[in-house]
C-alpha cells in the first residue's frame, strides 16, 4: 500500500509537517523536532519514489476514486521523480544550515510551517498531472514564499516581497487565462488527456494564444528575459537559508513547467515557438551574466547568475532535440545543487567576514581555509570547469546546440560561461585572497552545521562530475520519455494513444 501511494508522500509529508508545526506555534522545541522529522521523512519518500520509478516505470494515482481525466491525477515519471528527489536533498541541506542560521524570532514568526508548506507546493507542482492543479500548487508555493521573504520583518524584505508578489501574481493571472483557453478548446485539464485531445483539435489561434500565455506565465516564475527583474530585486533580501532554497528550487518549478507543457501538451516546433525561445535563452544568459558582473554584494551577484544559468536550461528547450532536452534536464539538477550551495556559502562568507559587500571583505583564505576550498567546488562548477558537474551540463547543451543547427546559441553559451568565471573569480579574489581593509567586530567563526551543509552539496557536485555517466544516462532516458510520452499517457489514462490521436485498448 505504501509503495502504491509513493507518488503522494513527497506532498503529504510536508503538508502534515506544516500543519503539526503550526499547531505547536508557542513551542519552538516541538516545532524544531517536527521540522527535523518532516525533512528526513520527505527526503526518504522522494528517494523511494525515485527508486520505484526507475524500477517500475511511470507511477500514477487518481484521487477520490475518479478515473482520469475526471479526477485529479498525481504522476511521477523519471523527470518529475528526479525533481522531487533533488527537492528532498535541498530541504535537508538547507534545514541543516538553518540550525545555525535561523533566529528564534523567525521561528516564532512561523518559519517551520511556511518552510514545509513551500516544499509541499514545490513537490505538488512537480508531481501533479492536472494543469489547473499546477496553478493551485504554484499558489501554495507563492503564498508560503512571500511569508518566508518577510519573516525577518525588515524594510528591505518588505520592499523585496512587494516586487516578488506583484509580478508573480500577474503571472498567475496570465496562467489562469491560458488554462481557460485550453479548457475552452479541449474540455479537459488533465495533461495526459490534453496530449491526446489537442492533436485532434488541430492548430488554432486560441491554442497559439494559450501557448504564448503559458510561456509568459511560466517565464515570469522561472526568471526568463525580459521577465526576470523581480528576482535580483527580491532574493537578496531574504535570510540566507530562505534565499538558498529559493535559488535552488523556486525558479526551477517554472522551468519544469515549461519542459512539461511544451513537450506533452504543445511542441516547440509545432507551436512556432522555437525562434522565440532561442532569443529568450540567449538574452537571459547575457543579461543575467552582465548584471552579475557589475555587482559587489555577493547575494546580488548570485541572484543575477540564477538568471543567466536559467538561460542554459531554456536553450535545451529551444533546440528541443532529445539530446538538448537531456542536457537541459541534467543542467537543472546540477544548477539546483550548485546555486543553493553558493547561497549557503554567501551566508558563511557573511558570518566569517561580517559583510556581504565584497569591497569590505577579504582575508578568508587565511582565516577559513576549509571555507575557501569548499567555495571553489560550486564556483568552478558554475563556470563549467572539468571534471565538475557544470562541465558536463554545459557540454551537453552546447554540443546539442551545435548538432541541432543552433551554433549561435552555443556561442552565446560559451561567452556566458567565460563571464561566469569572471564573477566567480571576483568573489574569490575579493572575499578570500585579498587582505581585509580592517578587522570587523561582527566577524565570527563559521558554525559546524553550516560547513556540514556546504560540504554535503559540494560532495554531490564532485560525485556528479566524477561519475557523470549514470546521471547522463538518466537524463537521456528522462528526455526520451518527454519526446515520446506514450508511457506517461498510458499510466494516467490506462490506454496507449493510437495513430491519429485515438485511444487504443487499455493495457491489461
Amino acid at each position: 500500500m505504501l509503495l502504491a501511494q509513493a507518488v503522494l508522500w513527497p506532498v503529504a509529508i510536508p503538508l502534515a509537517t506544516a500543519a503539526l508545526a503550526a499547531c505547536c506555534w508557542q513551542r519552538l522545541a516541538a516545532q524544531r523536532a517536527i521540522s527535523a522529522a518532516g525533512v528526513l521523512l520527505m527526503f526518504a519518500a522522494t528517494l523511494l519514489l525515485l527508486w520505484q520509478v526507475r524500477a517500475e516505470g511511470v507511477q500514477a494515482v487518481q484521487f477520490g476514486g475518479w478515473a482520469a481525466p475526471f479526477g485529479v491525477s498525481f504522476v511521477a515519471d523519471r523527470f518529475s521523480a528526479a525533481m522531487a528527489a533533488i527537492t528532498g536533498l535541498m530541504a535537508f541541506a538547507t534545514w541543516l544550515f538553518g540550525q545555525a542560521d535561523i533566529r528564534r524570532r523567525e521561528e516564532r514568526a512561523g518559519f517551520h510551517p511556511l518552510f514545509h508548506g513551500m516544499l509541499a507546493g514545490v513537490n505538488g507542482a512537480f508531481l501533479t498531472g492536472d494543469i489547473f492543479n499546477l496553478y493551485v500548487w504554484f499558489e501554495v508555493m507563492l503564498i508560503t514564499a512571500m511569508g518566508l521573504l518577510v519573516i525577518g520583518r525588515t524594510r528591505a524584505q518588505l520592499d523585496g516581497v512587494l516586487k516578488y508578489a506583484v509580478l508573480n501574481l500577474f503571472s498567475t493571472l496570465i496562467f489562469l487565462m491560458a488554462v481557460a483557453l485550453l479548457y475552452g478548446v479541449a474540455g479537459t485539464l488533465n495533461m495526459a488527456d490534453l496530449a491526446v485531445v489537442l492533436p485532434q483539435a488541430g492548430p488554432s489561434l486560441t491554442l497559439t494564444i494559450s501557448a504564448l500565455l503559458l510561456l509568459c506565465g511560466f517565464g515570469i516564475k522561472a526568471g526568463y528575459f525580459p521577465l526576470f527583474f523581480w528576482l535580483p530585486a527580491s532574493y537578496h533580501t531574504a535570510s540566507i537559508t530562505v534565499a538558498a532554497i529559493f535559488a535552488g528550487l523556486l525558479t526551477k518549478v517554472g522551468v519544469y513547467a515549461c519542459f512539461r507543457v511544451f513537450t506533452l501538451i504543445f511542441t516547440v516546433e509545432g507551436s512556432g515557438l522555437r525562434e522565440i525561445l532561442a532569443v529568450m535563452a540567449a538574452c537571459t544568459m547575457l543579461f543575467g551574466v552582465f548584471g552579475a558582473a557589475v555587482q559587489w554584494d555577493v547575494r546580488r551577484i548570485l541572484s543575477f547568475h540564477i538568471v543567466s544559468q536559467i538561460g542554459y536550461m531554456l536553450l535545451g528547450l529551444a533546440v528541443a532535440t532529445p539530446a538538448a532536452l537531456a542536457g537541459g534536464i541534467f543542467y537543472i539538477i546540477h544548477h539546483i545543487v550548485v546555486k543553493a550551495n553558493l547561497f549557503l556559502l554567501a551566508g558563511a562568507i557573511h558570518r566569517a567576514s561580517g559583510t556581504f559587500d565584497l569591497r569590505q571583505s577579504g582575508g578568508l583564505m587565511r582565516r577559513s581555509p576549509l571555507l575557501a576550498a569548499l567555495f571553489l567546488v560550486p564556483a568552478l562548477s558554475l563556470g563549467g570547469i572539468p571534471p565538475l558537474s557544470g562541465f558536463w551540463a554545459k557540454f551537453m547543451v552546447i554540443d546539442a546546440s551545435f548538432r541541432g543547427g543552433q551554433g549561435w546559441l552555443a556561442a552565446v553559451a560559451l561567452v556566458t560561461g567565460i563571464l561566469t568565471l569572471y564573477s566567480m573569480t571576483k568573489i574569490w579574489m575579493e572575499a578570500f585572497w585579498k587582505d581585509p581593509l580592517m578587522p570587523r567586530p561582527t566577524a565570527r567563526a563559521v558554525p559546524a552545521p553550516m560547513l556540514a551543509a556546504i560540504a554535503l552539496l559540494a560532495a554531490v557536485t564532485v560525485a556528479i562530475g566524477l561519475q557523470a555517466e549514470p546521471f547522463v544516462a538518466y537524463a537521456q532516458s528522462a528526455a526520451q520519455a518527454l519526446v515520446e510520452p506514450s508511457d506517461y499517457i498510458a499510466a494516467v489514462l490506462g490506454a496507449v494513444p493510437a495513430e491519429g490521436g485515438a485511444m487504443a485498448e487499455p493495457r491489461p
